[in-house]
């Protein structure tokens, strides 16, 4: 066996071990012996909620059982071609085993990385807040391209994408602006972008054509499902109406439909802007229910907690990823040592490497100090 298809075989191993750990692969046909015996309870339907959690639990433990099987299983049936076919010397059948031994490495890498994403909320729709820092306009104009980003990946993923609330900057680009991203596994992608992104490059509004730092915060926290409930004591919160800002013209808002919410023991300020007064309360009412649902996750998951507690204020020591495009092209998260010199790439949406890692890290239970070691 060549080289290079001895790395994809020991690959293909080292993600079916991995998927192994994750499922408690020594368990799980007791369990979904157990989950099969729960689902023939007649009384079962009796609460349609239990139900079908436990229906979904149990098909994705059945699903993730067999999709080990059919990897191991197909591992093993390619060595065998691929042995067979060199003692028969038959190039055209050692050929296509290869082939599909590389085919069967991507799968199971995909596997592995889809298996991080099994956190309480993992699977749920998620808000993205963007706000400038440091850096004043050039600052505002980094948020811009920041919500560009986002949205070319989650564009890239198929997602749906709608504008909360945006508050434009005074010369270019944005103050702030809030997204709902939709489809599955949203939040489960997003919730390692939380932080502080650093830039550094020339800056196009200096005339002398200087090197700028611009910094910018990201929030990311998952949309609370109708089956989680989340209490709000209405004397705890402040509901402001006021005319949201835009960049002018026809769109100009000329009524004070633009909702903005305070809960008072958190200090929480969420708003919304973009659809009628009716509208914007009840989806800035839903986006506090997520940030608060946020804050309970964060006290029950340490890593995420101190990640979040490291963020910080937008600017110097509190980044968690830098984006230099002059005098060189470099992205390199600071949390993973995870780098790229495609720098346009990353700014057209290409993120997936970046979130794989620190999925990576955060499963693993090491700390940044000890990912900067290895």
């Amino acid at each position: 066996m060549r080289a290079d298809t001895q790395n994809t075989v020991a690959k293909i191993r080292k993600s079916v071990e991995l998927l192994r750990q994750r499922l408690g692969w020594e368990t799980a046909p007791y369990r979904i012996e157990e989950a099969n015996a729960m689902i023939e309870d007649p009384t079962l339907w009796d609460d349609p909620a239990r139900a079908q959690k436990l229906m979904r639990e149990r098909q994705q433990l059945i699903d993730s059982y067999e999709t080990v099987k059919t990897i191991d299983q197909d591992l093993t049936d390619n060595i065998e071609l691929i042995e067979l076919g060199e003692m028969e010397e038959d190039e055209e059948v050692v050929g296509e085993a290869e082939a599909a031994l590389k085919s069967l490495a991507e799968l199971a890498a995909k596997k592995e990385l889809e298996a991080l994403l099994d956190g309480e909320a993992d699977g749920n729709d998620t808000f993205l807040e963007i706000n400038s820092g440091a850096g004043g306009t050039e600052s505002c104009d980094w948020a811009s391209m920041l919500a560009r980003m986002y949205v070319r990946w989650a564009e890239k993923k198929g997602y749906t994408v709608e504008l909360q609330s945006e508050s434009a900057g005074e010369e270019a680009g944005i103050k702030s602006a809030a997204y709902k991203i939709s489809g599955p596994n949203a939040y489960g992608w997003l919730k390692s972008e939380s932080g502080v992104h650093r830039l550094v490059r020339i800056s196009p509004y200096d005339s002398a054509a200087r090197r700028h730092t611009s910094f910018c915060s990201v929030w990311v926290y998952p949309v609370v499902d109708d089956n989680i409930e989340i209490e709000v004591n209405p004397a705890d919160i402040r509901v402001d109406t006021y005319r949201s800002s835009g960049a002018g013209g026809q769109h100009v808002n000329t009524t004070d439909s633009a909702v903005r919410i305070t809960h008072h023991p958190t200090g929480i300020v969420v708003t919304s802007s973009e659809k009628s007064q009716h509208q914007n309360r009840d989806i800035a009412m839903k986006a506090l229910k997520s940030r608060l649902y946020q804050m309970e996750l964060d006290k029950r998951n340490e890593a995420i907690n101190a990640a979040h507690d490291a963020k910080g204020d937008a600017g110097w020591g509190n980044q968690i990823r830098s984006y230099v495009l002059q005098p060189y092209q470099m992205v390199k998260d600071l949390r993973t040592n995870v780098e790229t010199s495609d720098s346009q790439g990353v700014l057209d949406g290409d993120l997936d490497k970046f979130m794989a890692a620190t999925l990576a890290l955060q499963v693993s239970g090491k700390s940044r100090a000890d990912a900067n070691a290895d």
